[in-house]
């Protein structure tokens, strides 16, 4: 109030004149014109080890609190040290605001009684008579400063006896009532709905699809496999070795690994660029018909152990390409985006012949080709997808005879960006 009156309650209503206000001990009506300001709602926030804090809370959630101080700092603090909150009561003098209420209630029922009684008395919009009638109804009370904090600390002037202050400490060591409901379940109950109004605006909002049309680089890491139909001629690895024998089945299913940077061309859905794949020949093996075995074979005495007892073949190796590649979308404004590929490029091809005796490297390369189709979507910032193509490539030398086609089914992570 004006004259430095302090009073603690919850606005019911309020008109040009009048404010209604609900306070701990009734609901009473006062002056708009003697009142200097509407203070915010201000917390106490104690913590483990004693300590406390006071001023407005901003913001709550389950993790942390934010709280401005009188001193306008905000401070943030960890919800589990916390170990209550508590509505902070401006007016810590409960008594004296008690006597305060009643008193006033009182005087606004003599002031009707009086209004009634006096037919000459005008009444303002709202059932109050003008200013000579109002102030009998609104009786005054003095504050004054407690540890730094407001306190009333007298009854109305009409009274002559004088309330004793509670101190923040007493106040919190007694537990004052705020209404029918102690500040402890006030402030649990305050602590609910703010959680709750909290989590209603952080609904997390769907992830926005980026624009196509926003990027113009690409970029793909692809993981997948690669069947390969290898025949090898052995016809003349060995003495042994027949014109029926010589196409061995060294081929097999193994893992391929690649990457693909492209670029946009212009404003278009065609993209190229660059790619470099490896994959790997399945481990295979076979019978060892090489002569030289079997003529170590025989020149052991009747008796002695053979010295090459499992005359077999084992073979595996590498596949590399380095090439250039190239995407068509053909509807990228989707949520799942198809998109047909091809790739062309150089293929070296090495496998690795170990025999009993003899070892020996062979190499097969040549230019290949590939085509097919992919799909990717978006999740959060990058895409996932899927990838099959059919690649072309042409054998020389003693793979001459391996099928020319293969098949690679991939999955793939990849980014596009500026």
């Amino acid at each position: 109030m004006k004259d430095g009156t302090l009073i603690s309650g919850s606005v019911l209503s309020q008109t040009e004149y009048t404010l209604n206000l609900a306070t701990s001990y009734g609901n009473i009506t006062l002056n708009q014109r003697e009142i200097e300001q509407i203070l915010p709602d201000k917390h106490r926030i104690i913590l483990k080890g004693g300590s406390q804090l006071i001023g407005v809370i901003l913001d709550l959630d389950e993790f942390n609190l934010k709280l401005k101080t009188d001193d306008g700092i905000t401070v943030n603090v960890d919800v589990p040290q916390i170990v209550s909150i508590e509505p902070y009561d401006y007016d810590r003098g409960a008594n004296a605001q008690k006597e305060f209420v009643e008193k006033t209630q009182q005087a606004a029922v003599d002031a009707q009684q009086n209004a009634a009684r006096n037919t000459t008395t005008v009444e303002a919009e709202g059932g109050l008579t003008f200013d000579s009638d109002i102030n009998q109804v609104f009786g005054t009370q003095k504050a004054t400063i407690v540890n730094g904090n407001v306190v009333s600390n007298t009854q109305p002037v009409s009274s002559a006896d004088t309330a004793t202050p509670l101190t923040d400490e007493e106040a919190f060591l007694q537990g004052v009532k705020t209404g029918t409901v102690s500040q402890q379940e006030y402030a649990t109950s305050a602590k609910e709905e703010l959680l709750k109004k909290n989590k209603s605006k952080k609904k997390k909002e769907p992830t926005k699809r980026p624009s196509e049309t926003e990027f113009s680089k690409y970029f793909a890491i692809q993981v997948g496999v690669r069947p390969t139909d290898l025949k090898l001629d052995n016809s003349k690895q060995g003495a042994n070795w027949t014109a029926d024998d010589k196409d061995i089945d060294v081929g097999g299913t193994g893992v391929t690994v690649s990457g693909k940077f492209l670029w946009r061309v212009k404003d278009s859905n065609f993209w190229a660029g660059p790619t470099l794949s490896i994959s790997n020949i399945a481990n295979v093996s076979f019978e060892d018909k090489d002569q030289a075995v079997a003529i170590a074979n025989a020149s052991v005495a009747p008796g002695d152990p053979i010295p090459y007892p499992d005359p077999q073949v084992r073979t595996s190796g590498q596949i590399l390409t380095l090439g250039a590649a190239a995407n068509y979308y053909i509807n990228p404004k989707q949520k799942f985006a198809f998109y047909l590929t091809a790739n062309a490029g150089y293929e070296m091809l090495k496998l690795n012949y170990r025999g009993e005796i003899n070892s020996t490297t062979i190499n097969s390369g040549g230019l290949s080709a590939g085509a097919g189709i992919g799909v990717e979507t978006w999740v959060d910032d990058v895409m996932i997808g899927a990838e099959v193509r059919e690649i072309f490539a042409k054998r020389s030398g003693r793979l001459s005879a391996s099928s020319d086609t293969s098949t690679v089914f991939q999955v793939q992570l990849s980014w596009k960006f500026q």
